[in-house]
C-alpha cells in the first residue's frame, strides 16, 4: 500500500468553540480553514491546515456519538490519524490480505471515501484510511 501523506489527525474536545480559543493562537489562525458538520458521523469539526496537513478539533454532536465516547473513556485529546491513500477500497483490500481487521466498511465523505482499521491490531492507534484528493495550493 502505498501512502501519499499524513492526512490529518484528530483532537477529540468536549466543546469546540474553547478548543478553538485555545489552539488558533497556537496554530497562527483566527478561524478555521475548513469548518464542517458530518451529520453520519456525529461531529462538528474544525479543520486547520498545517504545511500540507490537516489539524482537526472534533466535537461530537450527540452523547453517543464516537467521539463523546472516545472523551468519556480517554478524555481529550489526540483521536485519530489519518493517511491519504490513492484509493481507499484497493488500500483496504491490501491490508485485509494481511489480516489487519477493519471497523465496518467504507464510508463516503465528499467527493471520496475513508475507512477505519481497527485500533486493536495499530498500537491502540485509530487509523484511518482516506482517498481525499487535497487542493495542495490551499493547505
Amino acid at each position: 500500500m502505498k501512502v501519499n501523506k499524513l492526512d490529518h489527525i484528530c483532537i477529540a474536545v468536549r466543546n469546540l468553540e474553547a478548543a478553538r480559543k485555545i489552539w488558533e493562537p497556537i496554530l497562527g489562525k483566527d478561524q478555521p480553514d475548513d469548518a464542517y458538520v458530518d451529520e453520519p458521523e456525529k461531529i462538528r469539526v474544525a479543520r486547520y491546515w498545517v504545511g500540507g496537513v490537516g489539524f482537526e478539533l472534533m466535537e461530537s454532536l450527540t452523547p453517543d456519538g464516537e467521539v463523546a465516547k472516545f472523551i468519556d473513556k480517554r478524555g481529550e485529546g489526540v483521536m485519530l490519524v489519518s493517511l491519504n491513500v490513492d484509493n481507499t477500497r484497493a488500500a483496504m483490500d491490501e491490508l485485509k490480505a494481511k489480516d489487519y481487521p477493519f471497523i465496518g466498511g467504507a464510508r463516503k465523505f465528499r467527493d471520496c471515501e475513508f475507512a477505519f482499521v481497527q485500533p486493536k491490531a495499530v498500537n491502540g492507534v485509530l487509523l484511518e484510511l482516506i482517498d481525499y484528493k487535497w487542493d495542495e495550493l490551499r493547505a
